[in-house]
């Protein structure tokens, strides 16, 4: 394991780069797009823990703070979609000159819709995309994530603001609160307009791998997500299911998903 910065658009960006064991032939390289806000430091374990799993096996692991989140530079209020697919990119370079080929993208919740625009944008540079529980829309989500704004302030006498409230707010230029975090305008309008969809139906594109969890073992995929992979898998090879887990980027405590884990390996084993 190797602990680093890289210089990306907006400052340096840290780094932990697990890797390969034993080098497979082709190499095989994946870079880790984290999830938004909060959701981020939640999942930390799960990230670090499927880089040590997937190095073992000979893929490389490279896992990114992006510009304003963990210990890279900036303050979450200066970042926007932009810098971040910047910084992806700025990883791509790396990775791929250090295993000497294209490189795989990996994203969890936002960071998978991150994860496919990047890929579509750059189909050539991209060898594999694999989606944790990925982000179908970025409006709906950037609505979920308003509520939390909603549900802190359920206790006080004040009057209540609503998702529209807080929406009009971000059109007039104001940037928000948000459990912690300041949401600027430009980066809730860029997080809006992102559709994963869209992204997925550029074709060519890299074999996508597609993992939910669910509190069920016999559980599919939600039907929306299944709509998404249908259409998608007329266009590239797609392997995608739902495995037993809990929802680790939702819950305070530090919790993991096995299964995940173990599906994610089986399906990048070579």
């Amino acid at each position: 394991m190797d602990v680093f910065f890289l210089n990306g658009s907006g400052g340096p960006l840290f780094c932990v780069y697990h890797g390969a064991a034993k080098r497979r032939h082709p190499p095989l390289g994946l870079i880790y797009a984290p999830p938004f806000a909060e959701e981020m430091n939640r999942a930390r374990r799960m990230a670090a823990l499927q880089a040590r799993r997937l190095a073992e096996l000979g893929v490389d692991v490279l896992l990114l703070d992006p510009f304003g989140t963990g210990d890279s530079a900036g303050e979450f209020g200066e970042a926007s979609w932009e810098i971040w697919r910047e910084d992806i990119k700025a990883a791509m370079g790396w990775l791929g000159a250090r295993i000497d080929g294209p490189v795989g993208l990996w994203g969890l919740r936002l960071g998978a819709l991150l994860a496919a625009d990047v890929a579509a944008e750059n189909p050539s540079r991209v060898s594999h995309l694999v989606l944790w529980q990925p982000v179908l829309s970025g409006d709906r989500y950037l609505t979920q994530f308003l509520r939390l704004r909603l549900a802190a302030s359920l206790d006080k006498s004040a009057s209540r603001e609503t998702t529209k409230d807080l929406r009009a707010r971000l059109s007039a230029g104001e940037a928000l609160e948000v459990a912690g975090y300041k949401l600027t305008p430009t980066l809730a309008g860029e997080i809006g307009s992102r559709n994963l969809a869209a992204f997925l139906q550029h074709t060519p594109g890299p074999p996508l791998l597609w993992l939910e969890v669910a509190a069920e073992s016999n559980a599919t995929l939600t039907a929306a997500s299944q709509e998404v992979v249908d259409t998608v898998g007329q266009l590239r090879p797609v392997l995608a299911r739902s495995v037993l887990g809990e929802q680790f980027w939702m819950i305070q405590e530090t919790t993991i998903a096995p299964n995940l884990l173990q599906a994610t390996e089986d399906s990048l084993r070579k």
